[in-house]
């Protein structure tokens, strides 16, 4: 089965927190472009994920041609042709970027988004930017959408401040372009809230087509109210919609595994069966992406990503 990200990598700081340099990747048979990756270093301001820890905030990239990408022509001979770099903070220290590079064929549908809050009109969001594959005139609906808060699945994740994953997304009142989304193909969506240093708003919105999901499962894990277990508050999956039943009864400690490892040390972290960190909640998955939420310098949620 296709995803819609083709490439996800995760770059954190090096031993003197000056430079970013390779933490883990996914990606697939690109193995040209990972040799090409894994030998990077970008410094502060610098290539794609340099740009998204100087900004502060997610940077989305839809064209590498005469950019500051520095990886073009090895993107360009592996197809790719987007990327979006998340920066994870904790205060005003960057913990990691997590960059998701996709690629533009007929086959992939789905959506990327960047919302964030409109300094001209009070409580609401727009598209800042985002990548729609070949879905065109969804994005044509979405840049032209203004979302107040508590409306939407952007607006939602705003006025919680916590992970959203909507189901079904085409059939729900809550997901303001439904009849676009069913439209297009597109089933399930998430919005994260994220982080950064302007004390601006940004909330990244995830949307995935049947044929191509952004992941096979995308879990939201959330600290118990005594801080001392992560449980899976909301889950969905590919193969079965009661994910979250079926992982109610498993719970992560502080440090355990690969999602008690996000919630130790606040940084986001790829792994699979095949390392020392393989958690259960993987089960016949081969690698899983969790990305930490983190407000003030606390944890409030992690989202996994299942390929």
């Amino acid at each position: 089965m296709k995803t819609f990200i083709k490439v996800t990598e995760i770059w954190i700081p090096d031993k003197k927190r000056t430079h970013l340099e390779f933490g883990s990747g996914l990606y697939g048979a690109l193995t040209d472009f990972k040799s090409a990756s894994e030998q990077q270093h970008f410094a502060y301001n610098e290539g794609l994920p340099g740009k998204a820890w100087a900004a502060g905030h997610p940077v989305v990239l839809t064209k590498f041609e005469h950019s500051y990408f520095k990886r073009t022509a090895a993107a360009n001979k592996a197809g790719l042709t987007c990327g979006i770099a998340i920066p994870v903070f904790s205060g005003d220290f960057l913990m990691a970027v997590v960059v998701f590079l996709c690629g533009d064929d007929e086959e992939h549908a789905g959506a990327i988004e960047m919302w964030r809050d409109n300094p001209d009109t009070e409580n609401t969001l727009k598209v800042m930017d985002g990548y729609y594959g070949t879905l065109q005139y969804f994005e044509t609906v979405s840049r032209q959408t203004s979302l107040p808060k508590g409306q939407g699945l952007a607006g939602l994740a705003w006025e919680t401040g916590m992970p959203v994953l909507i189901n079904d997304i085409g059939k729900t009142d809550t997901f303001i372009r439904a009849g676009d989304a069913q439209q297009a193909g597109i089933t399930t969506g998430i919005g994260i809230p994220v982080s950064d240093t302007l004390k601006q708003t940004y909330i990244m919105t995830f949307l995935s087509a049947k044929a191509t999901p952004i992941a096979k499962r995308i879990q939201i894990w959330i600290p118990d109210q005594q801080g001392r277990q992560l449980i899976c508050q909301e889950g969905y999956s590919k193969n079965s919609n009661d994910l979250a039943e079926i992982f109610e009864t498993i719970t992560v400690k502080k440090g355990e595994g690969a999602l008690g490892r996000v919630w130790l040390t606040g940084v986001p972290i790829i792994t699979g069966n095949h390392e020392p960190d393989y958690n259960p909640e993987l089960d016949n998955l081969s690698s899983m992406l969790a990305i930490p939420v983190i407000e003030n310098g606390r944890l409030k949620a992690i989202v996994s990503f299942l390929f």
